[in-house]
């Protein structure tokens, strides 16, 4: 192993190419280290050499590929169904990137319906002439039939009160709250992203699974039972569970672990 990593730093340093540490590389692809060592972990992206001083070093094809993952991951492909399609035989760089190029011209549309859906919404918030639909909530996002089943899907699950309750409160916050709101919750995604190293349980993680536990409380009331579903719900639906695998990998799981330690903690009150 000690020879192969030499003759790789001797490859780097004869052939005079730039290289970049895991640092750098995270900064300049706005990512973080964790989620490189995780790539690196599932071989999905492995550095091309490691220093004398076991530094991960990747060159300018290894930033090649890690851009077709991220291309990848705005597609909400599964990190092994990623690595499947860069490794095998007929892999082709421009093709793809010609591939994203047309997935993205059509997403452009779809991001224009989404502002105009944006501000519509905001804009029913503050005024009671503009009245919104259901289904308009969802304009851009979904066709109308997909839209549909997410509300019946709400209603079965938490019943028609309770997500009468979740409109209404998000017509009291207003457009000022609203955003608050939502930014909060960002924030409380990336607290928890940052604690992934400890365990759930720790009272450093239950500080902030409490404020993620007030966060749901402004959209209804909380009770254990919806809690413990939400947790499920995190892990098991893939809707939910890619959205907080875009924010780290593996934080759909430790949010789960988190919320269910924060019940028991509470239940032993």
């Amino acid at each position: 192993m000690k020879k192969r990593r030499q003759k790789c730093n001797e490859k780097f340093e004869s052939d005079a190419e730039e290289v970049w540490r895991v640092g750098k590389l995270a900064k300049l692809a706005g990512v973080s280290i964790r989620t490189l060592h995780h790539y690196d972990a599932e071989g999905l992206l492995k550095p091309s050499a490691r220093s004398e001083g076991d530094y991960r070093l990747y060159n300018r094809s290894d930033l090649l590929r890690l851009q077709q993952i991220l291309f990848y991951r705005e597609l909400d492909l599964p990190l092994n169904e990623i690595r499947a399609i860069l490794d095998s035989p007929g892999f082709d760089l421009a093709s793809s990137l010609n591939e994203h190029r047309k997935n993205l011209e059509t997403r452009q549309q779809r991001t224009l319906q989404l502002i105009a859906t944006i501000d519509r919404t905001l804009a029913s918030l503050n005024t009671k002439e503009i009245i919104m639909q259901d289904h308009e909530y969802y304009k851009g996002f979904l066709d109308r039939e997909t839209a549909e089943k997410y509300d019946r899907e709400a209603r079965e699950r938490y019943g028609s009160a309770k997500v009468d309750e979740s409109w209404q409160n998000i017509r009291k916050m207003g457009k000022d709250g609203f955003q608050k709101h939502l930014k909060d919750g960002e924030a409380i995604n990336s607290k928890l992203a940052s604690l992934m190293q400890l365990s759930p349980e720790t009272p450093e993680v239950q500080a902030v699974i409490a404020e993620h536990h007030a966060f749901i409380g402004g959209f209804y009331e909380v009770t254990p039972e919806i809690y413990a579903g939400l947790a499920e719900m995190y892990v098991s639906d893939a809707r939910f569970r890619s959205y907080y695998e875009k924010v780290a990998p593996g934080l759909a799981e430790f949010l789960n672990a988190g919320m269910r330690a924060f019940l028991k903690q509470r239940n032993e009150k």
